[in-house]
């Protein structure tokens, strides 16, 4: 039976081919593809899926003595061969993190690829799921009719793996977007503006929630309407805070750049104005570390008080050689936190 992302496969071939016989694809000036769905549309898109599914978002937990950590790659660039996706997936598991993080440019912008990224996604949820659950099958294992459910080991819950949230959480980069890419990365992931939260029980009864905020940079620019929901206070977690929540370490995430590594690798491409209004926001909503993608270059950066780390590539293809391109974020139970930089194999 074919799956939703095959007719919306399908859909974009199609879409695609039409929009290649038609019209040349846009080129920004630093030689960047800019897609036909903008970061305007994107955002609102974006938005109203998040506020109609946002109570069923996950919220993950520390463990029980509040500790944590997080795992975080970018520019993965995926194509035919999905090892550096699944060894970040499989080191994750390993170390027991409570989220990944992926800072865009998941996927060159062909169907195939994002097939195959769906398909390693799902092998990674199924064993994050046997790895949190106990695994329940009702009749035969090797029978396509056997029922498989997942037993929370706390609650006694029982849950379909659809049901179980896999805390993979990336943001959108501009070679997502490409050729009509978005179709495609938005029917996967849904939203590329949003926030989530890791849940940690302090020492003195309070909950704390360290924050996790995720933006659509993936066209240089964040644009109007991203700007104004920002401005709202969509993303300041005051909707937490009301719950009874107090907010501790804030982190973001960023596919552009936001400094220039050295005189060799492009700048941030914002606007100037949304330059000064991102420094100013991070400081306001006292984050701790803004994590960047895209330019494809080591960077570290400590600007208001503000610690700023941008990814290499984790794709194979721009770096063949093992490497130490992911970065871990160990938090303790008194929410001091470090960082080191995670060495890939493959």
């Amino acid at each position: 039976m074919k799956t939703k992302i095959h007719y919306i496969v399908l859909f974009t071939i199609h879409y695609s081919l039409f929009t290649l016989l038609t019209s040349c694809e846009k080129v920004s000036p630093i030689g960047v593809l800019v897609s036909g769905t903008g970061v305007e549309d994107r955002v609102k898109m974006s938005n109203l899926y998040f506020q109609e599914y946002k109570d069923d978002w996950f919220i993950t937990m520390a463990k029980d003595d509040g500790s944590y950590s997080f795992l975080v790659g970018a520019d993965s660039h995926m194509t035919t061969d999905p090892g550096r996706m699944e060894e970040m997936f499989q080191n994750a598991l390993d170390h027991d993190d409570a989220l990944i993080a992926h800072l865009g440019d998941i996927a060159d912008t062909k169907a195939e690829y994002y097939i195959l990224l769906d398909k390693t996604i799902q092998a990674a949820k199924l064993r994050y799921a046997e790895k949190k659950y106990k695994k329940i099958v009702w009749g035969d294992e090797d029978s396509d009719d056997d029922l498989v459910l997942y037993r929370d080991t706390v609650t006694d819950d029982l849950y379909d793996i659809d049901d179980i949230k896999f805390p993979f959480c990336p943001v959108v980069g501009n070679h997502d977007i490409t050729h009509n890419g978005w179709a495609l990365w938005s029917n996967i992931f849904h939203s590329s503006f949003y926030d989530t939260g890791v849940m940690v029980l302090g020492t003195d009864g309070t909950i704390y929630i360290d924050h996790f905020i995720f933006l659509d940079t993936a066209s240089g620019t964040l644009g109007k309407e991203q700007v104004n929901l920002i401005e709202q206070g969509v993303l300041d977690g005051k909707a937490l805070e009301d719950e009874g929540f107090k907010i501790r370490n804030t982190f973001v995430f960023s596919h552009t750049n936001i400094f220039r590594p050295s005189s060799l690798q492009f700048a941030s491409t914002f606007p100037r104005e949304e330059s000064f209004f991102l420094l100013n926001q991070f400081v306001e909503w006292d984050a701790d570390i803004v994590f960047c993608g895209h330019v494809h270059k080591w960077d570290y950066q400590e600007v208001g008080g503000v610690h700023y780390i941008t990814l290499d590539s984790m794709s194979e293809a721009n770096n063949p050689e093992p490497g130490d391109y992911l970065v871990r974020v160990h938090v303790a139970p008194d929410g001091t936190y470090s960082w080191e930089r995670v060495h890939m194999n493959k």
